[in-house]
């Protein structure tokens, strides 16, 4: 068993994939009409053929109550995984992403913390090696 697929709600589908696609760099894999909504996922371009994000409608009245709960607690939604924390800050602070957390270290790693525009938090990280420290 492998994880293919995991979400993050968003409240507008086509702002998200802008995003995500033009600000964070990653690819669309898929843009599938489903009713009023879509089927639309995107991928890293280091790994196309691995986990898929999907960009999924919150129109559920459950999935804007938890949206909205945890992006008010400053929980991240989901975290991405960075070679270099302080350059991808430095470039996604360029252009304009706004962060609730610059990086800060935590432990084996350092985290910062952005609002994804479409109603998350999300955390990128850097994992230390043991001979860097924190």
């Amino acid at each position: 068993m492998k994880i293919s697929i995991t979400s993050v709600f968003v409240d507008d589908q086509d702002k998200a994939l802008k995003f995500y696609t033009g600000v964070l760099g990653f690819i669309k894999k898929h843009d599938v009409p489903v009713g009023e909504f879509k089927w639309l996922t995107v991928v890293s371009p280091e790994g196309p053929d691995d986990v898929e994000l999907l960009l999924e409608p919150n129109e559920n009245p459950a999935a804007k109550s938890y949206q909205k709960a945890i992006f008010e607690q400053g929980i991240p939604q989901t975290g991405f995984a960075v070679e270099d924390i302080h350059q991808e800050y430095a470039r996604l602070k360029g252009l304009g992403v706004e962060f609730t957390m610059e990086p800060t270290s935590a432990g084996q790693a350092v985290i910062a913390i952005f609002n994804d525009t479409c109603g998350n938090l999300i955390q990128i990280y850097q994992v230390l090696s043991t001979s860097e420290g924190p």
